[in-house]
């Protein structure tokens, strides 16, 4: 039975082709105009998006490593500017290997990758691996990003089945979770993607459980961002911290 949350729309006919594989691959059917569920895949000569179908619903998503804020940004990425970079231990000539266990839109992932680590990627939600599949692609055929989205190696399945079925030779140097914050009624116009997201996959409640996991393959340590003013995940209290404004990074030291 298909997915009755989400459905498939192509822009033209030249894409029909690609929408039913699609359609096929993720178990979703084509859609009508209007779509009659509550999220659609929209397949277009821009690549695939995500949205809510609602009245009131804010535009589309897409995974986009070349143009818009990640493209901006990717050319500014520094050490210094990055405490991303300091939370995994990034420094001098060292370049850890990164499982990112909760991939999203493989913005964090893009990052590290940008300075040289390579990451694996993991989404098990098989619609969000989609569109992440398809800024990859779009992306490595950027001359100046190719080398960048080599290092990106993207993985659908569930991160804590996954790092628990990991053998001595393939355990990570970090491990690295960004799970989804419990909603609260205060903050209910989030930005556009995290209204996307939570239609589809809501909050990460298996989030502590994935960190025993990470905790128990991870070589050096496992990172989990978190709200500045949050509970540490799982009541675990972390190594050390790196603040910010709005976010933070718990260090777990596993090494």
């Amino acid at each position: 039975m298909s997915d009755t949350r989400i459905s498939i729309r192509y822009a033209s006919e030249d894409l029909r082709e690609r929408a039913d594989a699609l359609a096929a691959e993720l178990n979703l059917s084509l859609a009508g105009e209007p779509a009659g569920t509550p999220l659609v895949l929209i397949l277009d000569g821009h690549g695939l998006s995500l949205a809510l179908t609602a009245s009131d619903a804010p535009g589309p998503i897409q995974v986009d490593f070349v143009t818009g804020r990640l493209g901006y940004r990717q050319a500014r990425i520094n050490l210094r500017s990055e405490p991303l970079a300091r939370a995994v231990g990034i420094k001098g000539s060292e370049r850890p290997s990164v499982v990112d266990a909760t991939a999203g839109l493989g913005r964090d992932g893009f990052v590290l990758a940008s300075l040289g680590c390579q990451v694996t990627l993991l989404e098990r939600e098989p619609v969000i691996a989609a569109l992440l599949a398809d800024g990859l692609e779009r992306a490595a055929r950027d001359a100046d990003l190719a080398q960048t989205i080599a290092r990106m190696h993207l993985v659908t399945g569930n991160a804590r089945d996954w790092l628990s079925a990991l053998d001595e030779a393939s355990r990570p140097e970090v491990v690295y979770l960004d799970p989804m914050y419990p909603h609260r009624d205060k903050s209910a116009l989030v930005k556009k993607e995290m209204r996307v997201f939570r239609a589809l996959v809501g909050d990460d409640q298996d989030a502590p459980e994935t960190l025993e996991a990470a905790l128990a393959v991870a070589k050096r340590r496992v990172v989990v961002k978190r709200p500045a003013r949050a509970e540490p995940l799982g009541a675990r209290k972390p190594s050390h911290q790196i603040p910010g404004k709005t976010t933070r990074f718990d260090v777990y030291l596993t090494g």
